[in-house]
Parts: structure tokens; sequence; C-alpha cells
């Protein structure tokens, strides 16, 4: 009765099967082990500790920044530069700027700080003169503007779309750091700005997106597994009534 399962037309379904079951597994796995990452990363953002309550280490142990050390504590010390306006910035849903000045640390490197947040309309403080020492939350350089829109260029001088080493390339002649800093303790007349969540962390809508894909997988190899019943049991059926003589024998292509 089954010996159809012999025939081409099977061997072709049965290889299909053999394959696509182990494929649909392992994408479900990989994309159930994609949501687990993300729910340990966001369970250690829960545990890390506030900042203001670790100790502040030196900015070069910290880099490069990743989701481990983003938003950590960094320390540097130099003197103040050059300084600009990062425009349409929102704080406590109030529109302003991020002050962001150039720092030259003692190791002859640009850190860009952001000083604190400044409301619109607001006269833009002077930096501290002299030698300084920051310390604030590491950020890694931006890519997009607050709006998430590429707002590099086209703005007037003294002001930038976005806070990274390219936008700085053609404005400051030194080596500047792809990573900057907000202060913990904004100066007088601003107002601190909050460490922002990197990117890819924590349960967000992506996360759950990797939860469904998961099951789309898994119902995948359901699906083949249910086929190729239907299908075994559609053919045997076919098979023994041909041997009953119900049904004609089919004609030779």
């Amino acid at each position: 009765m089954y010996r159809f399962l012999l025939t081409p037309r099977w061997w072709g379904i049965n290889v299909f099967v053999v394959l696509a079951i182990p494929f649909c597994v392992f994408m479900g796995s990989w994309q159930l082990g994609k949501f687990e990452d993300r729910v340990d990363t966001h369970r250690a953002a829960e545990r890390t500790p506030a900042p203001g309550e670790t100790k502040a280490e030196q900015l070069d142990e910290l880099l490069p920044v990743d989701q481990d050390t983003s938003g950590r504590q960094a320390t540097a010390g130099g003197q103040y530069g050059k300084q600009f306006v990062v425009p349409d910035r929102t704080l406590d849903g109030a529109r302003g700027s991020y002050v962001l000045t150039l720092l030259k640390t003692d190791g002859g490197r640009t850190l860009p700080v952001v000083r604190g947040w400044l409301a619109e309309g607001r006269p833009v403080p002077a930096p501290p003169s002299g030698r300084v020492t920051v310390t604030g939350a590491l950020q890694a350089s931006e890519t997009s503007g607050t709006d998430g829109v590429h707002t590099a260029g086209g703005l007037p001088t003294g002001q930038l779309g976005m806070i990274s080493a390219a936008s700085l390339v053609n404005l400051v002649p030194d080596d500047v750091y792809d990573a900057w800093v907000t202060l913990a303790k904004a100066d007088s007349g601003l107002k601190a700005v909050p460490a922002s969540v990197p990117e890819g962390s924590g349960l967000d809508l992506k996360a759950f997106q990797n939860l469904g894909y998961t099951g789309e997988w898994f119902v995948f190899a359901g699906f083949v597994v249910f086929m190729w019943f239907r299908l075994l049991r559609r053919e045997a059926e076919a098979a023994r009534d041909r041997a009953l003589g119900l049904e004609p024998e089919p004609e030779p292509a």
C-alpha cells in the first residue's frame, strides 16, 4: 500500500520535509534565543545601580562603548574648548537644546561633553575656564537626530544635529572620541540630561517581535508535518481504492 513512497514524487516530498523541519526548528530556536538575550539585558539593566551610586571609572577603560559600558560613569580631565548647541532636544516635555562643549583631555584627544539642557530662548552659559575634571554617563555616538532624521548638516554655525565624531570631524582639528559624556551634575543654569538606554536592549517592540517570530517558525514546522501526514493519508486511501478496484489505475505519463 505504501509503495508510492518510493516514487520520485514522494522522494521529493520527503526530502523537502526532512530539510524543512530542522530549518524551522533552528530558526525558531534562534529567534527565541534573541528574545531571551533581550530579557537578560533588561534584567541586568534593572539591577544596574543608578548614576551616582557607582564609582566613576577612567574614560579609556570603558571604551569602546557597548551595551555593558553605555550609561556607566566615566571621568576625564582636561580643558574646555569649542562649544556647540544641539537644538530640538526635549526634556520633561519641554523643548530646548543640549549644550555640547568639547573637552581637550589630558591625553590629547577631544571628548564631547553635554554639560546640560537649556530651555529655548535662554542664553548659553560659557564653560568653566582652566583645567576641569568631568564625570558623567558614557554614551555612544548618535547616528541620527532626535526625531530619527539625520540632521548633521544644514544648520547655522555653532549648531549640531547629532552628537558624533562624524559630525565634528570637519569642525575641529583634533582626534575626537567616538563617544560622549553627559554630566551627572549640570553646570549652573542648565539641567542634567539623563543617560539614554542603548539601542537593542530591554523589552521593546523588537523583543516581542522576536518572540512572535519564534511562534511562527514552530507553527511552520507543525504545518509541514501536518501536510505530510495529510498527503500520506490521501495517497494511501487512493492506493487502497485502486487495490479494491474502486478507482482506476493512473495512466502512465
